[in-house]
């Protein structure tokens, strides 16, 4: 059964490194088609439930209630 979810925002990807730290770990994701990254910090515990390992094939769900625009 799919989840449904409120966030709109869901690129497709490729895991491609995960560095684990003492809580957290890193989740680099290469995505489909632009080849373009995107990080996820994410819990250990979440790694291990979701089984994680580099070559997964994911979904990086963004939802955010603020995006920030920096011009020098």
């Amino acid at each position: 059964m799919p989840v449904k979810l409120s966030a709109r925002n869901s690129l497709k990807g490729k895991v491609v490194k995960i560095k684990k730290g003492g809580v957290v770990a890193g989740v680099e994701v290469k995505l489909d088609g632009s080849g373009d990254m995107v990080t996820s910090v994410i819990t250990l515990d979440a790694v291990d439930d979701l089984k994680l390992k580099v070559g997964d094939h994911v979904s990086a769900i963004i939802k955010s209630t603020e995006v920030m625009i920096s011009k020098p």
